[in-house]
C-alpha cells in the first residue's frame, strides 16, 4: 500500500459516508448498554450539562440523561443520530435530550459551556490528536470534566483487538495528558484497567486507556 493511498484510507474512515453505511448494515451496531467507564467514572459527579462526542446509537446519552444530566450527544453520522433519537424515545427520556450532527475532522464547533464532556473510542488521527483532544476541552467549563477512554496498544500487541486496524490510532493516557495543558487541568485519572469481553462469541481481556481531567 502506498503512503498516499494509506493517507486517503486513513481520511475515509472519519467521514459521515462511512458511518452512515456502518449504522445502516443493521438494526443496531453497539450493545444499547452505557460503557462501562463512563458509568464508572461519572456515577460520582453531580449531573448538570453533558456532551457525549462520537454518540453512536446514544446508549451512553441515554444513560447520563437517566442520571439527570442534560445530555447532548454529536456525531458525524446522520444514521446514528436517527437510532439514537429513537433509542431516547424509547426510554422516555427525549425531552431531556438534544442531538447535533458535529464532523470534528471538517472543524465543526462541539457545544460548550459543559459540565463533562465524554468520549469513548474515538482515534483521531495521530497529527491531530492533540488539536482534536483541545477542541473537546474547550467545551469544559471551568469546574467540570472531560472524560476521554480509548482502545489501549496492549490490546494490538496481545493481538486481542485492533477495531481500526492501525495500531497508530490506539493511544496510552500519557498521549491525551500531553495534549491538556497542566495548568488548565487536573488530572482526576490517568489508569490502563482491563476488563473481560466477549469478541466474536470468544471471551478475552482487554485494555482500556481511561483519563479524567478536571479543568482548573
Amino acid at each position: 500500500m502506498s503512503h498516499e493511498h494509506d493517507h486517503g484510507d486513513l481520511a475515509d474512515m472519519y467521514t459521515q459516508e462511512t458511518w452512515d453505511a456502518r449504522y445502516a448494515e443493521s438494526d443496531r451496531v453497539w450493545s444499547g448498554n452505557p460503557n462501562p467507564r463512563l458509568v464508572e467514572q461519572v456515577e460520582g459527579l453531580t449531573p448538570g450539562r453533558a456532551l457525549d462526542v462520537g454518540c453512536g446509537e446514544g446508549a451512553d446519552v441515554v444513560w447520563l440523561a437517566r442520571q439527570g444530566w442534560a445530555a447532548t450527544g454529536v456525531d458525524v453520522s446522520e444514521v446514528a443520530l436517527l437510532k439514537a433519537a429513537a433509542h431516547a424515545e424509547q426510554a422516555g427520556v427525549e425531552d431531556k435530550v438534544a442531538w447535533e450532527r458535529v464532523d470534528l475532522m471538517a472543524d465543526d464547533e462541539l457545544p460548550g459551556d459543559m459540565d463533562l464532556v465524554s468520549v469513548h473510542f474515538m482515534h483521531p488521527p495521530a497529527d491531530r490528536f492533540a488539536e482534536i483532544t483541545q477542541r473537546m476541552g474547550a467545551a469544559v467549563r471551568p469546574g467540570g470534566h472531560l472524560l476521554v477512554v480509548g482502545h489501549h496498544p496492549a490490546d494490538h500487541e496481545t493481538g486481542v483487538r485492533n477495531p481500526h486496524g492501525r495500531p497508530d490510532l490506539l493511544f496510552r493516557p500519557d498521549r491525551v495528558l500531553a495534549a491538556l495543558p497542566a495548568e488548565e487541568w487536573e488530572v482526576v485519572v490517568a489508569d490502563e484497567p482491563t476488563r473481560e469481553q466477549t469478541i466474536d462469541g470468544t471471551p478475552v481481556t482487554v485494555t482500556d486507556t481511561v483519563v479524567l481531567a478536571r479543568r482548573r
